[in-house]
């Protein structure tokens, strides 16, 4: 079997594992999700196993892992909508089939110049900070946790994602200890502005808005940085960026 079949397989699959975690009984839903983490990596393996080594398996693997289970809570949140659960599903699998070709050609890339890699980079930064942060941020927010809970679990959720972009970057076969204080930073950023939206009287999407739009600025540095196409005029725009995303989210504080 070629690997786009087998990407289109995996993704198929997967679609149909998401649809079954709503299914699960209510206690049971945790166990679910994690049950369809583990899933997802065997599928992942078998799927982008041809050219898989080393530190992938802890670095290319584990991201459409990260994207399973960021939806799969993600779903829970919807409403009972025949339409919205079906649209989101078959984002998923979309998504899914994507972010297999993006694995595909970091885990190809190591062995030869793609020109398609810068391609995959963008996919993967879209994906990192725009969704799957968004999922999580959005779910962690939803539960209504102490403050000091939502900046730890927004951490934990925000490591490993800037973690497998940085690395993304160099594709080098070990992990620099730089890279590894860089997430370290970055998640602790992201922990800290989360404790401090935990104290406004905000909405649970403009609090998601703001995560993700900070670690955009953030992170697009990093990997900007990384890529050697760091400029001034580049981290201006990601500082506009972000400031026009604050003046945006505080506009929406109710502060009534």
């Amino acid at each position: 079997m070629r690997k786009r079949e087998k990407f289109l397989v995996s993704s198929f699959v997967l679609s149909f594992a998401l649809l079954g975690t709503q299914y699960v009984p209510l206690d049971f839903r945790l166990l679910g999700t994690a049950l369809l983490f583990f899933v997802t990596y065997a599928m992942s393996a078998w799927a982008l196993f041809d050219d898989l080594g080393g530190i992938e398996w802890f670095m290319v693997v584990p991201f459409p892992c990260l994207y399973a289970i960021s939806v799969s809570l993600f779903y829970f949140l919807l409403p009972e909508n025949i339409l919205s659960k079906i649209a989101v599903l078959a984002l998923f699998g979309v998504g899914m089939y994507a972010i297999y070709l993006t694995c595909n050609i970091f885990s190809v890339a190591k062995f030869r110049t793609i020109q398609l890699l810068r391609a995959a980079h963008a996919v993967s930064f879209l994906f990192t900070t725009l969704l799957i942060e968004f999922f999580f941020a959005n779910t962690i927010f939803s539960l209504h946790l102490p403050f000091w809970a939502n900046g730890l679990a927004i951490s934990l959720a925000t490591f490993p994602l800037v973690l497998i972009s940085l690395w993304s970057i160099e594709l080098k076969q070990k992990l620099d200890i730089s890279l590894l204080h860089q997430a370290i930073t970055v998640a602790v950023l992201m922990g800290e502005l989360a404790i401090g939206i935990s104290f406004l009287p905000t909405t649970l999407w403009a609090a998601s808005l703001c995560i993700v739009g900070s670690m955009y600025a953030v992170l697009g540095v990093l990997v900007t940085k990384l890529s050697g196409r760091l400029f001034q005029n580049t981290v201006w725009e990601y500082v506009g960026v972000w400031i026009v995303m604050l003046l945006a989210f505080f506009a929406m504080v109710q502060w009534k």
